[in-house]
């Protein structure tokens, strides 16, 4: 059953995918969890540009969420989005009448049958979703919804300190959720306030379904720790104690001699893929005594395997030089325009930033890495 799932996947994949929501980011042709953060990250600091500005992210959680999906919605939704009606009439027969159960240990429950939501671990049930809320959009430029499958988050980019355009959103946001049977869980969606005005007034709570909204200074963002300082120490630290702990592991196994190239694999796949991770987003605003942290690390898995591994610098270099152009020949992306060629086609146009917060962040980072190679993309 899975492997016909899968070729309904690839088949929706083909048809829908150049009428999603540019702002969703899961389960799209050259889009990654690290394009999320960084046009996240880019709206608000080139917002913050602007002096007297500031931001407010609202990380909204849904109760459930595959599982209120309501197949007759969803038809509608995909027959918008172009999708054969004989393969909208099988999604709805698939959700449709199905019968689930409970076990624990040698205890079975009875049989249920239901018809709303999409099973858990089904290979189609996080597309199915996202076409699902497809139609979920902002509707004022100064509002921003970022989507990856059911990580659903809220910029408001605030000027002259009028947050009218954010609540009416935020309003439209439970208006669409309650039109579409999804339940928003108040009590799990939290909100991060970026402001660097001098002295600013407290700023009123948000009232999400009745239940203020819980204000915090940090939050884990699609696995990358994000603060209101927009530093980034804490996502960091996480990084370095995790590659830390693995490192025991590499030490284990070299104490039973495995070959050299064995213990570089399993680096490669268990220690370097936490330096690797989201390193677009976080490396170029690391500080130099953070870098050194995770750098240290490098070394002494260098030592332990007995041969060179690519350094900080090095992974941030290939990483960014294989993500910048997926997006530069992805027009429908929301940072394809970022990459603007001069007239002569040979380079690309620098990103204006007035402060180094800004300029530190993918885009003006890797718009630079760009030009500065050989053969910089057309």
């Amino acid at each position: 059953m899975k492997s016909f799932e899968r070729l309904i996947l690839s088949h929706l994949k083909d048809i829908t995918d150049p009428l999603l929501d540019p702002m969703q980011f899961a389960y799209r042709a050259n889009r990654s969890i690290d394009d999320a953060v960084n046009m996240a990250l880019n709206f608000i600091l080139q917002h913050l540009d602007s002096p007297g500005s500031y931001a407010r992210i609202l990380f909204v959680d849904f109760s459930s969420a595959f599982n209120t999906i309501v197949p007759s919605l969803l038809h509608d939704k995909l027959s918008q989005l172009n999708v054969p009606d004989s393969t909208c009439r099988w999604i709805t027969d698939f959700l449709t009448d199905r019968q689930q159960y409970v076990r624990l240990g040698k205890l079975v429950s009875d049989t249920r049958t239901t018809s709303t939501g999409s099973p858990q671990g089904c290979v189609l049930s996080p597309l199915l979703f996202s076409l699902y809320t497809n139609g979920c959009t902002a509707g004022h430029q100064s509002v921003k919804l970022l989507k990856f499958a059911d990580d659903t988050t809220l910029i408001g980019l605030i000027s002259d300190g009028d947050e009218s355009a954010y609540r009416s959103e935020i309003a439209r946001l439970v208006s669409w959720c309650s039109a579409n049977n999804l339940e928003l869980n108040a009590l799990k969606t939290v909100e991060m306030t970026v402001d660097f005005r001098k002295a600013p007034a407290p700023l009123p709570p948000v009232i999400l379904c009745d239940s203020p909204v819980t204000s915090v200074e940090s939050f884990r963002f699609l696995g990358t720790i994000i603060s209101q300082d927009l530093k980034r120490e804490q996502n960091i630290s996480s990084i370095t104690r995790k590659a830390q702990q693995r490192m025991y592991f590499l030490r284990q196994l070299k104490k039973f001699n495995l070959p050299v190239k064995m213990l570089v694999n399993f680096y490669t796949a268990i220690i370097e893929s936490t330096f690797t991770s989201s390193i677009t987003v976080w490396f170029a605003a690391a500080t130099a005594r953070d870098k050194a942290k995770l750098q240290c690390a490098i070394h002494s898995a260098e030592k332990v395997i007995g041969c060179h591994l690519p350094s900080l610098q090095e992974l941030h270099i290939s990483r960014t030089r294989r993500r910048a152009p997926r997006i530069v020949a992805d027009p429908s992306h929301p940072g394809h325009n970022l990459f603007r060629p001069h007239p002569s086609g040979k380079r690309l146009r620098s990103i204006r930033t007035r402060t180094s917060r800004h300029m530190n962040s993918f885009f003006p980072t890797a718009v630079s890495l760009l030009n500065s190679t050989p053969t910089p993309p057309s």
